[in-house]
């Protein structure tokens, strides 16, 4: 069966997750994180990619994203792949892959997902046992949202915006919502979503994005396919 292309709609926040082949580590030492943050900060400006959240594992790393343009997230994303492989492999006297295949993204419903998406980036350091609280980490969005540091990489949602009326009140409540954590419902639907590349939302949303792409944006219900008319 012929691989589906990904999911990519400008204007909607995209989760992206990209892994390490065989889960081998993709970071070795701290100039490696340094180098991968300054082509993610580089790219996002060169080729419009708001980027609200992200996290850098040792294997493996997260955005959440709003490309301004439909070819604008997998510009930005090749670009950042193919320069980060020929420069880890320089310094480390390595051939071959780096990356498990092509990135895995989807989209996401700003008003159910978004808050949590952000949260479940920002705890990861926590899940993974590398931290017991996640602004002890510091490869991710996490500090930016709470006032720690300021983050170049970071163009906050309006969602995030709504969260105060002030910048302490802002991350006074982001810091709460992490604490809180995320269901384990939210955790594996974030999961499932990005790795099989479905749109996650409720049925409106979904349908409303169906009508804007003419990739599917579920998986297909068994038996045969139902067929659209084409987009205008």
């Amino acid at each position: 069966m012929a691989r589906l292309p990904r999911l990519t709609v400008p204007g909607y926040p995209h989760h992206v997750i990209q892994r390490g082949n065989n889960r081998q580590a993709i970071f070795l030492t701290a100039g490696n994180y340094e180098d991968l943050y300054g082509m993610l900060l580089e790219n996002a400006r060169k080729f419009g990619v708001d980027i609200h959240a992200y996290v850098l594992m040792s294997n493996h790393f997260h955005l959440l994203a709003t490309p301004q343009t439909q070819d604008a997230l997998p510009q930005m994303m090749q670009a950042v792949g193919r320069r980060y492989v020929r420069l880890f492999n320089d310094a480390n006297s390595r051939t071959g892959t780096l990356w498990e295949g092509r990135y895995k993204s989807t989209l996401i419903q700003t008003e159910r997902y978004l808050l949590a998406c952000m949260a479940y980036i920002d705890l990861n350091p926590v899940r993974a046992g590398m931290v017991t609280e996640p602004r002890d980490y510091p490869w991710s969005s996490y500090g930016h949202h709470i006032g720690l540091r300021n983050d170049k990489l970071i163009s906050p949602h309006a969602l995030y915006w709504e969260l105060g009326n002030t910048p302490f009140a802002r991350e006074a409540a982001y810091a709460d919502l992490v604490r809180g954590g995320i269901t384990p419902d939210q955790q594996a639907e974030l999961t499932r979503s990005v790795l099989k590349g479905w749109a996650l939302g409720e049925s409106d949303f979904v349908a409303d994005l169906q009508k804007q792409t003419e990739r599917r944006v579920t998986k297909a219900r068994a038996g045969r396919p139902v067929l659209r008319p084409p987009l205008d």
